[in-house]
């Protein structure tokens, strides 16, 4: 497979068959976000992705399941959906369901009746990048939509009879609102009921607008300590519908995954274990490495924004 950029999808989706039909992220605005930065948008021609098909094909594969990459493939046109769905079920006469990321504008741009058609289509699962459950931390970190917003496209796409799965952050709001965010997250996800939830924990790219909003002094990021304090007040007041959770700490390697409510305990008290090993430890703060490369220590942020970090421990990650 000829893939331009970083594969990045949901572990549920590990099996899949990815099929690429875009390069990069048609929004690309996340002030958190570094994937797509480097790309320049653009839907890859039908021809490009029947041959992709073919190429599976002609080695003997028989995929049931594709996701549909890149960044928010279901913000393409219907039609250009349909399309390339009318494909797959050509060369794979067996398929079950396609997946894909989307974004609340994609879902507010189809009509109901095109939602509809999607669904009958194949579609199932759209994981959508619901990030945090605070109206003014959306807005912040330029996400395309309200909490509100967000309640509407999922009860369109649930009528339609898709599945809506959720990507989240737990530090998104911030030093000292962690679990605020946490009650509000429980909140929504019990009303919306998604069928899978993943937690990418925040960590920061050097060359990320968020980061520039540190060295401004508008953004004081949570510690690794308090994005585990929020997950597990999450995962204790989540209500159980054999909900999946995957939640990863890239950047202090810890991952804590099962299902809810059958494996509440069990993933709280691995919750437990590391909190106490980390309130051990000096503070830490996620910093990720740029795509450059860059010095093993980041300079104290201290010298940068005043007072704001300079007390902070912080990090590389490579």
């Amino acid at each position: 497979m000829d893939y331009e950029g970083q594969i990045c999808r949901a572990p549920m989706e590990r099996a899949s068959f990815m099929l690429p039909v875009a390069v990069g992220c048609s929004y690309n605005r996340c002030r958190f976000c570094m994937l797509f930065k480097h790309l320049k948008y653009r839907e890859l021609p039908v021809e490009q992705v029947e041959e992709e098909l073919k190429r599976v094909k002609g080695v003997g594969g028989s995929p049931k399941k594709i996701f549909l990459g890149d960044g928010n493939a279901f913000g393409l046109k219907t039609e250009r959906l349909l399309e390339i769905l009318g494909l797959v079920r050509r060369y794979f006469p067996d398929f079950q369901e396609a997946n894909m990321d989307a974004t609340v504008t994609n879902i507010r741009m189809k009509s109901d009746e095109e939602l509809l058609r999607l669904s009958e289509a194949g579609v199932r699962h759209l994981y959508l990048g619901i990030e945090c459950g605070l109206d003014d931390v959306l807005l912040a970190m330029d996400k395309d939509h309200s909490l509100q917003e967000v309640y509407e496209a999922i009860e369109r796409i649930q009528a339609a009879g898709m599945i809506y799965d959720a990507h989240m952050m737990t530090g998104i709001a911030g030093k000292g609102r962690g679990m605020e965010n946490a009650e509000r997250m429980a909140e929504f996800y019990n009303r919306t009921r998604p069928g899978r939830i993943i937690n990418f924990s925040l960590f920061i790219h050097r060359e990320s607008p968020l980061y520039e909003d540190i060295a401004a002094g508008k953004f004081v990021p949570a510690n690794e300590l308090e994005n585990l304090e929020e997950e597990r007040r999450l995962l204790s007041i989540l209500k159980g519908w054999d909900l999946e959770y995957d939640g990863f700490h890239d950047f202090i390697a810890y991952r804590v995954r099962g299902k809810l409510p059958k494996d509440r305990q069990k993933m709280l008290a691995s919750l437990d274990g590391c909190i106490r090993e980390y309130g051990r430890q000096e503070e830490i703060v996620a910093y990720v490495q740029d795509i450059k490369g860059s010095p093993a220590w980041i300079p104290p942020i201290g010298e940068i924004v005043g007072e704001v970090l300079d007390k902070r421990r912080r990090y590389w990650y490579d």
